[in-house]
């Protein structure tokens, strides 16, 4: 914190101040095409705080930027005031009253957690985003958000009951009604009662109430956010209507341009019923699908969905989503998703009969499977993911968000996605089509290159001849989205200037000082000014040592991030990206806020500064090079390999640190050790060894692992002597990496002994991978590593033998960083095709029945698995889950754990050890404590069995182990 800025505040404000230009260039960017650097980041702890930054913002004449996710797609969240974070700290259920079904939350709560905490009580919060699994209710009720299931349970504004609310004043005020203790009073400020009678006031003339009817969006369009919603206002009783008057109905879509939400009081639902099929139909052309939406919406559906080709087509390049479209038949133009629920499934079945009825007679799909089970949350997982899979197209065009968001009636949905395509063609422009077309709304998105001035000229062209489309129709130009930057400057012309003046007043009401997040609704921003990038400017040329061809350079690989924010979720949503943020709830160990750092400091047309920002090196400190993000961001976002780029340019300008150097060449240290291993091991246990991790800089509570030095090749040719196999078995290569070799001695044996003794005639192969290398940026000596272990797989890759390896980092650099490591050549490729984990090998041996589980105990055994995040990136976690589950009679729970925290050297590292145990802590200590003494721990990443040892003193086998261990003799297939 810089006390310039905040003077005025320290002493008092409890949460977290900053106003360096890290924390700021973080800030300047959300899920939308704008960046505005603002002038500070605030993070508030509650309401108290909230108050204190309101008197100071008019002190100082300084702008409140409220923000939480940073998701919305309009601009919303970025400004040139301060920002002010809420998702931190102010993330805390409440009140909650299961009989009024009732709750109330802080704005920083997530949507998907607050619907875990109330789904054992039978309830949920209906509307559901793409961005459901870290998008906070306060920003929901900012752009009024509703998603896929709006068609059965309505938007957030039907849901908020009321909302506290700190004013522009500084004072608390509840608007509605909020649910609190029994003795808590509502909070009335005399600023709160003078803002409800004006509003009152204002609406009150019959003349405006016709003016707001006649020009605002059709009433039957239930997404609409065109504005302040003051047609949603005229239907309270002051106003001749049928409901009470409730200022939160028109706080909810304000963008908080208006007042502070600092509680938040919902109705909620019933669980949706548990019965449930998903039909999609499919079509050869966008005309077909859209004439359909009116035909099914003539059946309850839950949701009713649409995805086009473009969206089709990326998920077919990305890791996790290729594997999720297994239901696509042939080639579509466009599929609609269609949900039915019941509660039993004889109802369910009634339903689905009578949808697929229809289509038979009426529908223009060519085909429409039904999906069920896990088949439906593949399906809706590609969907959300739609908007962030766009950010794979290379190179600099990309969809861009102006006229995603636009609703109409359904009966006018085909003319009008009709006539946009019109507009389309007449731009030369490739259109991408999804989202919500039960509900109207198409997110329709032109494809542009926002670096040329060109292409901008374009964005406002094509924005303002889709605005007019959309009041042709009386449509709403924001449906869910909100009007932020990019659609504010064409409220006047959508709902007329007479409507727009109205609006000014009702913001001067609520807002006099015009310090919450101005320039959005009124007086807004141009649409295309403070636009993410430089337009026309000259690209940095930028050579680097890995290959980035793929992304057509090393700065659009960065520039893939379009913020779309998977990387904000927590521990409690599945997957494991960005463990760090999990840890620290920090934007900058976020994907997204790396991203945003590595391209700012990437910008520059200075070459000398190029690979130099101190801050860059900052945010890619806690980096653990997981991998995560590489599968889990729909745009592919590898941080890990863009961080080891980064270090490498960083360090040969820079210098390489000692310690780096120490864990860079560990496995020559660990080699030279193990010619005196016992020494070694009794010296490291001792007060050397205390004096060794300080001057190495290696947490004093931190275990060193013992070294070895083994025979491996001796060791199996005594096991072939004793043993031989036959003549006609499979040969496999066992690859010894650097771990196997030195330091997981037992697990290496463990894995010789198992495939000899399954009947396949070994070979050993030594070679260090490169990983601690690759690691800490060191790229050369990675490279020199890849390229001497390439020669000595020369002969078993061209015969076709399977390359097993035990630790999945070293084995699955061969898939993934060898390929920008070294040329491509065709023993590069055979090389990323035949590398297999040893458990993918056994599973696909056992799977095509050419080994027989018969081989293992009959015994009962409970097995708990935690599997290796270069695993989870690269391959998959059910591939060793799977195999443990060949023992008959061992049950097996993978636990959700996402990272363990080790992550190689980082968890070594006195400044890290603390957050590393963090980390373990959220989630894989927690299940391994609560564990059965008897229960079995299994762990295939070296790092990961070292953490669970110093986390909770278990010992984790390697599955490897586990498989030897189990089998029923040792005789067995020789």
């Amino acid at each position: 914190m810089k006390s310039a800025l905040f003077s005025s505040l320290q002493g008092e404000f409890s949460g977290e101040l900053r106003d360096d230009s890290l924390s700021r260039s973080l800030y300047a960017n959300d899920a939308s095409v704008y960046q505005r650097v603002p002038k500070g980041v605030a993070i508030p702890k509650g309401e108290k705080d909230l108050r204190l930054l309101v008197n100071w913002s008019k002190r100082e004449n300084c702008a409140l930027i409220p923000r939480a996710a940073g998701t919305s797609l309009a601009g919303q969240c970025v400004g040139e005031g301060l920002i002010v974070d809420v998702s931190k700290y102010m993330n805390q259920i409440l009140h909650f009253d299961p009989i009024k079904k009732q709750v109330t939350v802080e704005p920083g709560v997530i949507r998907d957690e607050l619907n875990q905490f109330l789904a054992p009580h039978g309830l949920f919060f209906g509307p559901n985003t793409s961005t459901a699994n870290r998008c906070t209710i306060g920003g929901m009720v900012g752009n009024n958000s509703s998603g896929t299931t709006s068609i059965r349970y309505g938007v957030t504004r039907d849901k908020v009951i009321g909302l506290r609310t700190v004013l522009s004043d500084g004072s608390v005020h509840e608007f509605g009604s909020v649910l609190k203790s029994a003795n808590e009073a509502p909070q009335v400020s005399d600023f709160g009662k003078q803002i409800e009678q004006e509003i009152i006031s204002l609406l009150q003339p019959k003349s405006v109430q016709e003016e707001i009817v006649a020009a605002f969006p059709k009433a039957e369009i239930h997404r609409r956010n065109t504005g302040y919603a003051l047609d949603a206002m005229l239907s309270a009783s002051v106003f001749g209507g049928n409901q009470p008057f409730n200022l939160s109905k028109l706080l909810c879509g304000s963008e908080g341009t208006l007042a502070f939400s600092s509680q938040i009081t919902l109705a909620l639902d019933d669980l949706m019923p548990t019965e449930s099929a998903m039909v999609v139909t499919h079509y050869k052309t966008l005309e077909s699908a859209l004439s359909d939406v009116a035909v099914v919406m003539e059946q309850e559906l839950y949701t009713c969905e649409m995805m086009d080709k473009v969206i089709l087509d990326c998920t077919k390049g990305n890791h996790l989503y290729s594997q999720m479209r297994s239901f696509i038949e042939g080639d579509p133009h466009a599929v609609l998703m269609l949900e039915v629920r019941a509660e039993t499934n004889d109802l369910l079945e009634q339903k689905l009969n009578q949808l697929l009825g229809l289509l038979e007679e009426k529908s223009e799909s060519y085909a429409h499977p039904v999906l069920r089970g896990a088949q439906i949350g593949h399906a809706n997982e590609l969907r959300k993911a739609g908007l962030g899979l766009l950010g794979n197209m290379v190179g600099d065009q990309k969809a861009v968000a102006c006229i995603e968001d636009t609703a109409v009636a359904l009966a006018d949905l085909k003319p009008f996605i009709l006539e946009f395509s019109e507009i389309m063609n007449q731009y030369q422009q490739k259109a991408v089509y999804y989202a919500h077309a039960g509900a109207g709304e198409l997110h329709l998105r032109p494809i542009l290159d926002l670096k040329k001035g060109s292409d901008v000229k374009l964005f406002r062209a094509i924005t303002t001849d889709v605005a007019l489309l959309t009041k042709k129709y009386r449509g709403s130009f924001s449906g869910e989205h909100g009007d932020g930057i990019v659609r504010a400057e064409f409220i006047p012309m959508l709902i007329g200037e007479k409507n727009y003046e109205l609006l000014k007043k009702v913001k001067t009401i609520f807002d006099p000082y015009n310090l919450l997040n101005p320039h959005k609704i009124v007086d807004p921003y141009p649409m295309d000014k403070g636009l993410r990038y430089e337009v026309d400017r000259r690209e940095p040329a930028i050579e680097t040592f890995l290959n980035f061809d793929d992304s057509r350079g090393y700065l659009r690989a960065i520039e893939k991030c379009n913020g779309s924010g998977d990387c904000r979720k927590t521990e409690n949503a599945s997957g494991g990206m960005c463990p760090s943020f999990h840890a620290t709830r920090d934007e900058k160990d976020t994907t997204r806020g790396r991203a945003n750092a590595l391209r700012v400091a990437l910008s520059s047309d200075d070459q000398s500064a190029l690979f130099r920002s101190t801050e860059a090196l900052e945010v890619l400190d806690l980096c653990i090079s997981c991998k995560a993000c590489a599968s889990e961001c729909p745009s592919n976002v590898d941080m890990a390999t863009l961080k080891s780029e980064y270090l490498y340019q960083y360090q040969e300008r820079n210098g390489y640190s000692f310690r780096s150097k120490l864990f860079a060449y560990s496995t020559h240290a660990n080699r030279l050790a193990s010619y005196a291993a016992p020494l070694v091991n009794i010296m490291y246990k001792s007060a050397i060894g205390s004096l060794i991790k300080k001057a190495s800089g290696i947490a004093e509570k931190r275990s060193i692992p013992s070294v070895y030095r083994v025979n491996f090749k001796a060791f199996l040719k005594q096991l072939q002597q004793t043993k031989p196999v036959s003549n006609s078995a499979r040969e496999v290569v066992l690859y010894i990496d650097e771990f196997s070799q030195f330091l997981d001695v037992e697990v290496t044996k463990s894995a010789i002994r198992l495939l000899h003794n399954l009947g396949f005639s070994v070979q050993l192969i030594y070679g260090e991978s490169g990983r601690t290398f690759i690691s800490k940026g060191f790229l050369k000596q990675a490279r020199s590593c890849a390229a001497e272990l390439l020669p000595k797989l020369e002969t078993s890759l061209k015969n076709g033998l399977p390359i097993l390896g035990i630790e999945p980092s070293a084995i699955l650099s061969f898939r993934d960083e060898y390929k920008r490591l070294l040329p491509e050549s065709d023993l590069l490729l055979r090389l990323a095709d035949q590398s297999l984990l040893i458990e993918e090998f056994l599973v696909k041996e056992f799977t095509s029945k050419r080994l027989k589980t018969d081989v293992f105990t009959k015994d009962t055994a409970s097995v708990k698995l935690h599997v290796h995040c270069h695993q989870k990136a690269v391959s998959n976690a059910k591939v060793t889950f799977d195999l443990i589950n060949l023992i008959p009679n061992y049950k097996v729970t993978l636990i959700n754990s996402g990272c363990c925290g080790m992550a190689g050297s980082f968890g070594y590292e006195k400044e890290h050890y603390e957050l590393s145990m963090k980390m373990g802590e959220l989630r894989l200590f927690k299940s391994i404590r609560n564990s059965d003494s008897n229960t079995i721990i299994v762990a295939n990443g070296t790092s990961c069995r070292h953490q669970i040892a110093d986390g909770t003193d278990k010992l984790a086998l390697h599955p490897v182990q586990l498989l030897e261990q189990s089998l029923v003799s040792s005789e067995v297939n020789l």
